[in-house]
């Protein structure tokens, strides 16, 4: 039997051959991409791929080798993709404009979720630096809806540090015509309000979001007698409890919201986090963004097969491209089919960038950029 240096000298023997016909299969793609250039020719054809990888399958003298020839020879076909799509330089024009900023005057008009004095009114305060005229929108989708033909600019939140995103979000940039621009974190800090003269022995309803009730999740354990309600956005469950005037109720909302709306403070910072911040962006009907911008997210959907997900991840990789988030989300009306959203660093005038859009719309069923912006620090 040989020794294990023999073994590893065939195997470096080996590997060298393999080098060898690495390169010249890499050479031929090179010629491919130029006839594929001159006769306008797809560079992906998914067709021709499968055939390929059964054909070698069949020739294979040991059968236990299958899928991992399978997984070789695609990934070679891969590599060789995004070789020609950088030669080639399709993806030229990804249809957005540079700007140097975006800026809010007097006539600008700005959606916001919420009512008066809601988080995402301060995020549209602190971005636009107090500028512009704040529009209250009483649910998600009115904003986006609203920048059709209403406003300029849409403020939603995307992200809380402690319970994680608002999937409806998600859904919603893949169904409108609308765009990152910018991005905004404010500080969370939940207070338990009530109306002139409560008491917080008395309280039997708390009203508030979604995400403010979970994000005081601690807190309300406390009060195990205490009916949790949703009721819409944290400063419109403050604007309720005063209009109702009972003083069995209370809202959880920002500090802003409880003063603007003269509420009684019944307990102050009462979120499970001590470090709660809330991701915001701010979001546009143009495709538009800012020169400076290194931050990109897109969303795309996949055909339903063994390997889709991995090669579209090769594509950052190949480009040195760093993915900074990944997430699936149910794709609606379509029973157990799913749509990715990733955000990656990078400007959209990057080769790599560009190389690695264009081989991903190439592989993905749907493509869409859902904006490039400046991340907050």
């Amino acid at each position: 039997m040989a020794d294990l240096q023999n073994i590893r000298e065939e195997i470096d023997k080996v590997d060298n051959k393999l080098l060898e016909l690495f390169e010249q299969r890499m050479e031929l793609s090179h010629r491919v991409a130029e006839y594929k250039k001159l006769k306008k020719m797809p560079v992906y054809d998914p067709v021709r791929e499968r055939e390929k990888i059964d054909k070698l399958i069949e020739s294979i003298k040991e059968p236990q080798n299958a899928v991992a020839v399978s997984d070789l020879f695609s990934q070679i076909m891969a590599i060789s993709r995004r070789t020609q799509h950088s030669l080639l330089n399709a993806y030229n024009d990804l249809g957005f404009t540079a700007v140097d900023k975006f800026e809010a005057g007097d006539e600008t008009r700005i959606a916001y979720y919420g009512e008066k004095g809601s988080y995402t009114e301060q995020a549209m305060l602190k971005y636009f630096n107090g500028q512009g005229n704040g529009i209250s929108m009483g649910t998600f989708e009115e904003v986006m809806e609203a920048l059709e033909t209403k406003v300029d600019y849409g403020v939603l939140p995307i992200e809380n540090s402690s319970t994680g995103t608002l999937s409806d979000i998600f859904d919603l940039l893949a169904e409108y015509d609308n765009y990152i621009i910018g991005e905004q974190v404010i500080t969370i800090d939940h207070c338990l309000w009530g109306p002139p003269g409560s008491d917080i022995s008395e309280i039997k309803k708390i009203y508030s979001h979604r995400q403010g009730l979970l994000q005081c999740s601690n807190f309300l354990k406390l009060y195990p007698q205490v009916e949790l309600i949703e009721g819409g956005s944290t400063a419109r469950s403050a604007r309720r409890v005063l209009e109702d005037k009972d003083k069995t109720q209370a809202a959880i909302a920002s500090q802003r919201a409880g003063q603007e709306y003269g509420l009684k403070l019944l307990q102050a910072s009462i979120h499970n986090e001590d470090n709660n911040q809330t991701r915001f962006i701010i979001i546009s009907n143009k495709k538009n963004y800012i020169r400076s911008a290194r931050r990109i997210s897109i969303c795309f959907t996949l055909p339903h097969r063994s390997g889709a997900l991995y090669h579209i991840l090769s594509n950052f990789i190949y480009n040195n491209i760093n993915l900074t988030r990944i997430e699936s989300r149910p794709i609606r009306g379509k029973a157990f089919e799913y749509r990715f959203f990733a955000d990656f660093e990078g400007g959209l005038e990057d080769a790599s960038v560009k190389n690695a859009l264009y081989s991903i719309s190439e592989e993905a069923l749907e493509l869409k950029i859902l904006g490039s912006y400046i991340p907050v620090q």
